[in-house]
């Protein structure tokens, strides 16, 4: 074998061995869902990111029953800058006010997801702006894309076939889903703005919304779960 060939060999031996050990990690960020369940951002800057405790617990109840699945019930509340955010796969953030991360939350929030990490943001009204911001923060080489009805989030387990749904109204406006991306295509944060699909996961006596409105945004919520762990 001449030496040009045998580099060539190690080389691409090297370069399968990398890809091998990328999988792999995705699929542990992946898989770990059923073990550690959902988790809450807690951020700086003066919005409520506290509210509503009783979505996560509501909704995972409902995708266990759904998708027979054993998500844990309790919520884990988690900080940008906690190393402990790696153990979280999927971490959801909401709020109606300011949301500010420093440099190092922004550098660790990057790593977290591009190591395969979710994030669902849902504007609770009066985030956007600040999420928007902050997101090109950690990500300034990329754009929040829009995701229409073919996207398969809207019909990979119930289906959607308007898209988004609208839970609250707030300004009127239509519902908006969005995403970002990675080179690859995996889709690392999902936005939604003038919808509120969690407050439809809260208790029926928080919001008072109809059996049908919860039973929706149930839906869509399992619809993510379903996504994340059949991609």
């Amino acid at each position: 074998m001449h030496q040009s060939e045998y580099r060539k060999l190690i080389l691409s031996i090297v370069w399968g061995c990398l890809i091998l050990l990328q999988s792999t990690v995705l699929l542990g960020v992946n898989s770990s869902i059923s073990r550690v369940g959902f988790a809450r951002l807690q951020y700086e800057g003066g919005g409520d990111w506290y509210n509503d405790p009783e979505v996560l617990p509501n909704l995972t109840r409902y995708v266990n029953s759904a998708l027979s699945t054993n998500l844990p019930i309790d919520q884990i509340v988690v900080k940008a800058a906690d190393t402990k955010l790696y153990d979280s796969p999927f971490v959801y953030v909401t709020g109606h006010g300011n949301i500010r991360f420093t440099d190092r939350e922004v550098q660790n929030l990057r790593d977290w997801m591009l190591r395969g990490g979710f994030l669902y943001a849902d504007d609770d009204y009066g985030m956007d702006q600040s999420f928007r911001r902050e997101i090109k923060r950690i990500f300034p080489e990329y754009s929040l894309t829009e995701l229409d009805e073919s996207f398969p989030l809207f019909n990979c387990y119930y289906k959607f076939p308007k898209g988004l749904p609208k839970i609250h109204k707030h300004d009127e406006k239509r519902p908006q889903a969005f995403g970002l991306f990675d080179e690859s295509g995996r889709l690392m944060a999902l936005y939604t703005y003038e919808s509120n699909i969690s407050d439809g996961w809260a208790d029926p006596s928080t919001h008072s919304d109809p059996p049908e409105i919860r039973e929706t945004a149930l839906q869509f919520g399992t619809n993510i779960v379903y996504y994340l762990i059949t991609r």
